[in-house]
């Protein structure tokens, strides 16, 4: 399909919106400082090696890298030329992501050097892919690895830096986003140009501003990738972590001065209870992003008390678009009742909570949140069923139970799947987790369900302890009991020194109900 002509790809949006300063860093990735002309001459070439081996309209190029310059290039690069890109999460075994690869139907792989043992892997485990080409040399350039494919950005030096013009037309597909892969089979979100546009114009509504220094500790992978995205197109500046380590963060504040970062809660906790967090310089900051997984109150409370009136929250999904947000101004640490819910939902988003059988509930009941807005998906890729059971008349069903109170504030209170029913009823895991999370011994909780006798599911809690506190599960088991009742209170309780978190930073449920059924981590 050829391009609209009076279409504009949002990577010309972005590049064309670059700070142009010869003295002004758009991307910082360690002792690398790329000006915002080293950037295009890097996407251009780019663009011109791809283009040449047949990467253009409905082909798909697999990424596997990580948070470096050259991967916010190459997609940039992929996108011009019309084609699109599925960027897979680094941490995922490596049959979930040879299925994502054979599920989207890779023609082009493109890998960071530091990955090239699992790219190796991989294409092992995969059929035959047209191209391979690594974002320069792999460490080991004697191994196998080392010789997976064709160096990109030694093509690319030989190639011309001029303007690529763009190929791509709203309805053409501009990405692939599969779920995190942790349960079941991965679901591949489909996006068009049309809604990455828009998306983009939102992101710099939300997260964007005049001088934004955007810290991304989070992979590019994931929502840290399209925050980026919105702060180059502004003319800001994104520094690059490769791996996420809360000392690094706090020192790469005070020293680029950083104004806006993005972390999941758990990750936020780790910055904020790290020793260093106490005498860093962290004024710079003007907005810390939180959101993808429930957060603590009792927590957030603390993160704005030592930082500052910074905190904002966002919910959303890849298949709903942004739909809520909690700005700095309604983060009083004196009001965990406000601190509990997701905000209210964004300027041109519909919220209805609704039953099972699709009826709108009223304000207050707890039912499935349903959106609607001009940023919904397009559906599952080569899944109609899904698609149709998910988006309904233009209103997705997120899977996400919540409610609205009277003031339009709205509260994700589960998971549909992690909703654990119990004789007498259901727990709602966040709830239990925000009350375990009060207890003054307690820094961090997870919450989830394992089968027990009878079909019905156990309540277990796997606990982080405040440091020079001491807790026992009879303790806990007792204070769930007093504060929400014996339906609440935990069947087992597990002690560990930190929660395992998938690779965006989620607590990884998954991984908690195996080690309770092997007695992985300790009891109470």
């Amino acid at each position: 399909m050829s391009a609209s002509p009076e279409f504009r790809n949002y990577a010309e949006i972005i590049l064309d919106g670059l700070n142009d300063d010869p003295d002004y860093p758009v991307l910082i990735s360690g002792e690398r400082r790329l000006t915002a002309p080293e950037f295009r001459s890097l996407v251009y070439r780019m663009a011109r090696v791809l283009g040449e081996r047949g990467v253009g309209p409905g082909l798909t190029v697999t990424m596997l890298c990580g948070n470096l310059p050259e991967t916010i290039a190459v997609r940039y690069a992929v996108n011009l030329l019309g084609a699109h890109f599925n960027h897979l999460y680094n941490r995922l075994a490596v049959d979930v992501q040879a299925l994502m690869m054979a599920d989207v139907d890779t023609y082009a792989l493109v890998v960071d050097p530091l990955l090239a043992g699992r790219a190796d892997e991989l294409l092992g485990a995969v059929a035959p892919i047209e191209h391979v080409l690594l974002l320069g040399e792999a460490p080991d350039a004697g191994s196998r690895a080392g010789k997976l494919g064709e160096d990109l950005l030694a093509l690319a030096a030989k190639q011309p830096d001029g303007p690529v013009r763009s190929g791509a037309s709203p309805e053409d597909l501009c990405f692939i986003r599969h779920s995190g892969g942790t349960t079941g089979h991965p679901k591949g979100v489909r996006s068009t140009f049309g809604r990455m546009q828009t998306g983009i114009a939102l992101t710099r509504e939300l997260f964007s501003g005049t001088g934004r220094r955007d810290l991304v500790c989070t992979p590019l992978s994931h929502a840290a990738g399209f925050i980026a995205d919105g702060t180059l197109s502004a003319g800001g500046t994104v520094v690059l972590h490769y791996a996420f380590e809360p000392a690094d963060v706090l020192a790469t504040i005070a020293r680029e001065r950083i104004t806006n970062m993005m972390l999941l809660p758990p990750l936020l906790y780790q910055v904020l209870d790290h020793p260093d967090a106490e005498h860093t310089d962290t004024s710079s900051l003007r907005q810390i992003t939180y959101g993808g997984t429930p957060s603590s109150p009792v927590r957030i409370a603390e993160a704005v008390r030592r930082f500052g009136p910074v905190l904002q929250q966002g919910y959303g999904q890849f298949e709903a678009g942004a739909v809520s947000v909690l700005p700095a101004a309604e983060h009083d640490p004196d009001s965990p009742q406000v601190l509990r819910t997701a905000g209210r939902p964004v300027p041109g988003v519909e919220v209805e909570i609704r039953d099972d059988r699709g009826r709108v509930l009223p304000v207050g009941e707890v039912g499935e949140i349903c959106v609607r807005s001009s940023q919904v998906f397009e559906g599952y890729w080569k899944n109609p069923d899904l698609t149709a059971e998910v988006l309904r008349d233009g209103w997705v069903h997120t899977g996400d139970l919540g409610h609205l109170d009277d003031h339009g504030y709205l509260s994700v209170v589960d998971r549909i799947k992690d909703m654990i029913a119990v004789v007498g009823g259901h727990v709602y895991t966040t709830e239990l987790e925000d009350f375990l999370n009060t207890h003054p011994a307690v820094r961090q909780s997870a919450v989830y369900g394992v089968k027990g006798d009878g079909g019905y599911e156990r309540i277990h809690a796997t606990v982080v302890t405040a440091p020079g506190t001491q807790a026992n599960a009879d303790d806990l088991q007792v204070w769930v009991r007093e504060g929400r009742g014996a339906m609440y209170e935990p069947d087992h309780v597990h002690f560990t020194g930190a929660l395992p978190l998938t690779d965006t930073g989620k607590p990884d449920k998954k991984v908690l109900r195996l080690q309770s059924t092997r007695g992985d981590s300790s009891r109470g």
